[in-house]
């Protein structure tokens, strides 16, 4: 595994124009570590690997998922992962085990109740989303308008318009969610 990450390490930086010292500055690891880990000589921890992974802009799971040999067509219900968690509010789960390999991303998210009562902050990005509610009332912000999706609602958007979600009440909010650009895509 500890291969897999070093590769994927070198891949990343050397597509980001950085050198070995390059990298080294900005994580503040020696060039020596970073060239034994690049070639799978030495073990890393987590909060360093996250540590890289913020400055080569990834999630710390590109580093720890490992690559399906035989991808399957079907993903099973009790085959589904936690792909990321995100602000201890948001679980990301990819609803695909082909995540590199196809053109749009298609998610399962939970979106855990917020105490947070702050406007929510709309970003936009390249693409488009999709997003359908299985369960809960969600919170979308498109072009700063607000509305309340509740199940069986959905909404469509061109992502460039600046846009976000949240959950305001205190269920959990269960979405659907499908994405263009796939920014796992190979």
């Amino acid at each position: 595994m500890i291969e897999g990450i070093g590769k994927k390490i070198k891949e990343l930086r050397i597509s980001r124009n950085l050198t070995l010292k390059d990298l080294s500055v900005k994580t503040d690891l020696s060039i020596g570590f970073l060239s034994q880990l690049e070639r799978g000589l030495t073990t890393i921890a987590v909060d360093t690997l996250y540590t890289i992974a913020e400055v080569l802009g990834v999630e710390l799971s590109y580093f720890l998922s490992s690559p399906k040999q035989n991808k399957k067509l079907v993903l099973r219900s009790y085959e589904k992962e936690v792909f990321q968690i995100y602000s201890n509010q948001f679980i990301y789960y990819n609803l695909t085990n082909d995540i590199e390999d196809k053109v749009f991303l298609p998610r399962y998210i939970e979106i855990l109740p917020s105490n947070n009562e702050e406007d929510i902050t709309p970003y936009n990005h390249e693409g488009e989303e999709f997003v359908y509610v299985m369960e809960g009332i969600l919170t979308l912000v498109v072009n700063n308008e607000k509305y309340e999706l509740y199940p069986g609602d959905s909404a469509h958007y061109d992502s460039s318009i600046v846009h976000n979600w949240a959950n305001r009440t205190n269920k959990t909010v269960k979405l659907i969610t499908v994405h263009t650009p796939n920014m796992f895509r190979k």
